[in-house]
C-alpha cells in the first residue's frame, strides 16, 4: 500500500502476517518515500510493524512540535551532518548552528522535539537510512539521506522536500487509517 506522492512525500508498506499482540501488530515493511527517493527495508519481513505505527501516530498528534531554529538552513546536508555528528560520533563538536550540542542533540530526542522520524526503534531502517522532520510555520521539512562511512550523509541519498503541512500531517493520517483497517481485516496470528 503506497500513500501519498513518491516523488515528493509517501508512506509505503506491506503486511505479511497479522498478529493480535499490539505490541507486534504485523510483520511486514515500512518505508518512507522523500523527493522520489525510498528510506527503509523493502522486504516482506524487514520488521514488526508496531513501531513505525506507533511513531506515526506520535507524529499526528504532536503535529507541529517538530521545530528548530536551524530549520531554514539552505543546505539540507549541513543539517543531517550535524545530526549524525552530535548524536552518534565519539568527538563532537562543542555546538551546532550556535546551539550547544548538548541542547542541539536532545532536540532529535522523543522526548523533546522529536526531529529524528527514522529510524524508529526497529529493524525497518537498517539500510542506513534516517528521515528527519521539521515543523516549519505551515509547511514541513523532510531530509532524509542514508549514512556514509564515519558521521556523514551520502550525498548521493540526499532528499529535501518542503511541502504543505496539512498535506504531510494528511498522509500520515491516511496511511494510519489504511493501515489499521487493513491489519483489522486480516486472519490473526
Amino acid at each position: 500500500m503506497v500513500i501519498g506522492n513518491p516523488s515528493v512525500f509517501a508512506i509505503e508498506s506491506g503486511i505479511t502476517e497479522a498478529y493480535e499482540r499490539l505490541g507486534q501488530r504485523a510483520l511486514g515493511f515500512f518505508v518512507i518515500h522523500v523527493g522520489d527517493r525510498r528510506f527503509g527495508v523493502c522486504e516482506s519481513d524487514a520488521t514488526m510493524l508496531s513501531c513505525s505505527f506507533d511513531t506515526v501516530q506520535r507524529r499526528v498528534a504532536r503535529r507541529g512540535t517538530h521545530t528548530a531554529s536551524f530549520a531554514i538552513e539552505p543546505d539540507a546536508g549541513k543539517i543531517a551532518d550535524a545530526f549524525r555528528n552530535a548524536v552518534y560520533a565519539e568527538d563532537q563538536g562543542e555546538g551546532y548552528f550556535g546551539i550547544p550540542r548538548a541542547q542541539f542533540s536532545k532536540l532529535f530526542d522523543r522526548d523533546s522535539n522529536d526531529l529524528m522520524w527514522a529510524p524508529d526503534g526497529d529493524e525497518a531502517f537498517d539500510d542506513g537510512s534516517y528521515v528527519l522532520q521539521f515543523d516549519v510555520k505551515d509547511r514541513v521539512r523532510l531530509i532524509a539521506f542514508k549514512s556514509s562511512e564515519g558521521y556523514v550523509h551520502d550525498p548521493a541519498t540526499l532528499s529535501d522536500v518542503w511541502l504543505p503541512a496539512d498535506e504531510f500531517y494528511r498522509v500520515l493520517q491516511q496511511w494510519q487509517d489504511a493501515f489499521d483497517s487493513e491489519w483489522a481485516a486480516m486472519p490473526k496470528i
